[in-house]
């Protein structure tokens, strides 16, 4: 049993940045993929990010790539996102997810066993 505490988020202008980092309960959270999954109001769920748990393989969605940086630190259980270069549209509830996954697996959602509450990333034009 994993259970994930995220925070970080807030409010920041166009262009600023934050740091979202992914709290992990349990010994399994270093042997997982982690991936960040957003959620902007009346849509879907997309992926933002993922990585493996040995850091070694790792991917951004089109809209990520060049602006976040995921990583993780597996003595601490901790995963994080870098956002840096933050627009309007980056505006959503953000959350990290654990689970057996792939790097082919790394954009579905279902593939992934534990999720956290979430933590919301408000950016002002």
């Amino acid at each position: 049993q994993v259970q994930l505490v995220e925070s970080g988020g807030g409010l920041v202008q166009t262009g600023g940045s934050l740091r979202l980092s992914c709290a992990a309960s349990g010994s399994t959270f270093s042997r997982y993929t982690m991936g960040w999954f957003r959620q902007a109001p009346g849509k879907e769920r997309v992926f933002v990010a993922a990585i493996t748990w040995s850091g070694g393989s790792y991917a951004y969605a089109a809209s990520a790539k060049g602006r976040f940086t995921i990583s993780r630190d597996n003595t601490k259980n901790t995963g994080y996102l870098q956002m840096t270069s933050l627009k309007p549209e980056d505006t959503a509830v953000y959350y990290c997810a654990t689970g057996a996954v792939g790097s082919t697996g790394f954009p579905q959602p279902t593939g992934y066993e534990y999720w956290g509450q979430g933590t919301q990333v408000t950016v002002s034009s």
